[in-house]
């Protein structure tokens, strides 16, 4: 259903309107936007205009990082709040996408709104009627990350297995095609995203192979061109690192964010989540049922390199071989180019191969395990990791053969048997929650937790485990459990800009205006100094900040927008171990800021 809401009023020259006195006839920015919409080209999506915000990240890089410097060091203090809209309760996870002033925003409950992104009037709604029984297989899983823009089209990854593209100008629907089928369990938890005239997608699966893909559809028409499976089958690369598993199930899935592109190499690059079942015992019915290195359970818990044209692979590196734990290395792949120069003293693992000072094209990734990973984006090579947020016994994998780039499975934290208890770090680091990275200074930021998993073997769940719940990590400082690490590209260097009790979902932005915006889970919302982390500006809102954190400008006027809401996160365990803090529930919304 789609209600079309054109606040389009004639003023005549001379009349007073709302005591105003208004010369000429004025539409509304953001309606005439829409009546006479400029289609959003290949061109643009691969060179945006700093006023747009076109995908979940901004650029095919997945920086995060916008060149509007409008507001900066020096004036961000007088920010002021422009507009808010309320949203329908629900689970929130979304990121707006922005185009020429207007802001298309994902709403709880399958509803996508075009805004005017100056006021937040509504301009159209579209509202997905859902099948009775979609729940009953998906339950409230549905929760997908953003919208994409292509041409003329807003591009959506239902809840019942659909993609759909919208008309930008009215909400209509212009094409829908069914993706996967919701009654397998396979569920859009990713967001679509276009690359060269493709819209890819991602989602969860948990019965099928036949479920855990990346999707490239047509974006005119969502023709699809090609599907790329996301675990290997015999005779592919990996294929015999599965063991006895039959090829059918063989479960990992894209569920989390969407991939970057390279649009030189003609490359996608997706992050790929843990096997399922849980454990190697539930998964090959020993802990030796798959191999202790790479490739283990190929492509779990790997960034994948797809070729755009063909959608096969190009290459893959496992981070971490035949999970045990699900830890999960799905998340966005950011792409810099930097010089090689890691420092031994803040980097544990580097490929002495590569000549110091060398200039190379990377792709870095955080993973939900933890741990930060530096790989050439041409060919996959090792370049070098660390473990991250901290180092310790519990870290997920032991060593890597840093020549070959080979990782190798902490063997003293695998489940030996049934009922077997461990503590392994680290969990939940940084899930759907994106970082940034600022060319001006080569430094990645990264939202992170200083966490770790206790997990108990349990073969009578379909799982594999039980119980299983996040804790700090032991001799941790309470009152630094959630930070922002600023990380040198070039040196790996680590400097810990801010930290603090209360942890947070929300997405980290850049500016060119030296600012790093960020927000937590007790509602607190707040602009920090890129280089000293000082925060200089900070509000409060009125539910917990999730994703969502975008600028963009309209008729030279920079804003910053945020949404609040309910997220699905181990995260809120957590927080109520801190008894002083009364987790924020529910109110979803927008809030949007500018200088006055």
């Amino acid at each position: 259903m789609v209600r079309t809401l054109f606040f389009v009023m004639s003023l005549v020259f001379g009349v007073v309107v709302f005591g105003v006195i208004v010369f000429g006839v004025i539409p509304p920015p953001a309606v005439a936007q829409v009546e006479n919409f400029a289609p959003v080209t290949r061109e643009m999506l691969s060179n945006p205009s700093p006023d747009d915000w076109l995908m979940f990240s901004r650029t095919y890089d997945a920086q995060r990082f916008s060149p509007l410097d409008q507001i900066n060091r020096e004036n961000v203090g007088q920010l002021r709040m422009v507009w808010a809209r309320g949203m329908a309760t629900g689970t929130q996870e979304s990121i707006p996408v922005v185009y020429r002033g207007v802001i298309y925003v994902v709403v709880p409950g399958s509803v996508i709104q075009a805004l005017d992104a100056v006021n937040g009037d509504l301009i159209w709604e579209y509202e997905r009627k859902m099948p009775d029984d979609v729940r009953d297989y998906i339950g409230t899983a549905a929760r997908t990350k953003a919208l994409a823009i292509y041409e003329d089209l807003i591009l959506y990854t239902a809840h019942d297995g659909y993609l759909v593209g919208l008309d930008a100008r009215t909400g209509e629907v212009r094409w829908e095609t069914m993706a996967h089928d919701y009654k397998t369990g396979a569920v859009h938890t990713s967001a679509p995203i276009v690359f060269d005239g493709k819209v890819l997608a991602g989602r969860a699966c948990s019965e099928s192979r036949s479920d855990c893909f990346v999707s490239a559809h047509d974006a005119r028409t969502g023709e699809e061109l090609w599907k790329f499976y996301t675990t290997a089958a015999p005779g592919e690369p990996g294929g015999d690192s599965w063991g006895n598993v039959p090829v059918e199930k063989r479960l990992a899935s894209p569920w989390g964010l969407p991939g970057s592109y390279d649009p030189v190499r003609r490359l996608v690059y997706w992050g790929i989540a843990n096997p399922k079942p849980y454990t190697r015992l539930k998964r090959h019915g020993s802990a030796d049922g798959t191999s202790r290195s790479a490739p283990a359970d190929a492509y779990s818990n790997s960034t994948v390199a797809i070729d755009i044209d063909t959608g096969k692979l190009a290459w893959y590196y496992q981070h971490l071989p035949g999970d045990d734990w699900d830890e999960d290395h799905t998340h966005e792949r950011v792409l810099l180019r930097t010089a090689f120069n890691p420092d031994p003293d803040a980097v544990k693992w580097i490929n002495p191969t590569i000549t110091r000072g060398e200039q190379r094209d990377v792709s870095v990734s955080v993973a939900e395990a933890g741990g930060l990973w530096v790989l050439d984006r041409a060919t996959g090579e090792f370049l070098w990791a660390m473990p991250f947020p901290y180092d310790g016994p519990e870290f997920n994998i032991s060593h890597i053969d840093v020549e070959t780039g080979k990782t190798y499975i902490n063997w003293d934290l695998v489940f030996q048997k049934d009922g077997d208890r461990r503590l392994i770090c680290s969990f939940n680091t940084k899930s759907y929650w994106p970082m940034a990275y600022h060319p001006g200074n080569n430094s990645l930021y990264v939202p992170y937790h200083d966490s770790c998993l206790d997990m108990t073997a349990n073969m009578s769940r379909e799982s594999g485990f039980g119980p299983r719940f996040g804790v700090p990590r032991p001799g941790s400082d309470p009152n630094a459990f959630a930070g922002i690490a600023k990380i040198n590209m070039e040196t790996g260097q680590v400097q810990r800009i801010y930290t603090a009790r209360i942890p947070g979902n929300g997405a980290i932005l850049a500016t060119a205006g030296d600012l790093i915006f960020w927000g937590d889970l007790n509602r607190r919302f707040r602009a920090l100094d890129a280089d000293s982390g000082n925060i200089l500006w900070e509000t409060i809102l009125g539910g917990p900040i999730q994703m969502s954190t975008v600028t963009y400008a309209v008729n030279g006027k920079q804003y910053i927008a945020v949404m609040t809401g309910e997220g699905q996160s181990a995260t809120r365990g957590l927080i109520s171990q801190i008894p002083e803090v009364n987790f924020p529930r529910g109110h979803n919304a927008i809030y949007v800021f500018a200088l006055p």
